[in-house]
């Protein structure tokens, strides 16, 4: 398998951990990519019309993008079941626990778009602070709703909350995410220990 990459991307980082937690880094080759929706640069459009990273060749069939998908794919692949099974108990939960950590990424990125594609002076503010309330209104859902899903077994919901949670360290860390949600931060101290996050970790490229 190939996978279009760059150590910067939280929603490839999420692809890193699975290769990493499933046993599966040495079936994929990496190959950098780095551009933007202005400058497409090195991203894969011919693979990925949408012009995004991750996206992951593979032998059988056509290219996979979209980090769910592909993170979906390898773990049945590898028969981990970081993804419960249709209509297994926490099912929904877990989705939607990846979903929100995926929104988080997303807002986060759009914060960091909207600093470096527009001159200083067209920077508009209220775009980044409203992009930071979603952050913000996550972050108070998953410390007073979704703490007993996060300390469960590992699966497909802490491997993406890990990476959204780095990402805003390494993007936004002066905004301090921390404040005010002492049971997500303790998590995340834990989570991120681990192996698989720690190889990952987001680095400027």
């Amino acid at each position: 398998m190939r996978l279009y990459h760059n150590d910067a991307s939280p929603f490839v980082r999420k692809v890193m951990v699975v290769l990493h937690e499933t046993g599966q880094l040495a079936d994929v080759e990496l190959v950098h990519a780095k551009g933007s929706a202005l400058s497409p640069g090195s991203l894969p459009t011919t693979r990925n019309p949408l012009g995004k990273i991750p996206a992951l060749d593979r032998p059988e069939g056509a290219t996979l993008y979209d980090s769910r998908v592909i993170c979906r794919y390898l773990d049945a692949r590898a028969g981990a079941r970081l993804y419960p099974a249709p209509g297994h108990s926490g099912e929904w939960e877990v989705l939607t626990l990846e979903a929100t950590a995926d929104g988080m990424m997303d807002a986060a990125v759009l914060m960091v778009y909207e600093t470096r594609l527009r001159p200083a002076d067209k920077v508009i503010p209220e775009i980044l602070e409203a992009q930071w309330r979603k952050i913000e209104r996550s972050l108070d859902a998953l410390e007073t709703r979704w703490m007993s899903h996060l300390s469960g077994p590992l699966n497909i919901a802490h491997v993406a909350m890990g990476c959204a949670l780095d990402y805003l360290d390494f993007r936004h860390g002066t905004r301090d995410w921390r404040a005010g949600h002492p049971e997500l931060a303790a998590w995340h101290v834990g989570f991120t220990a681990r192996e698989s996050m720690v190889a990952t970790m987001p680095r400027q490229i």
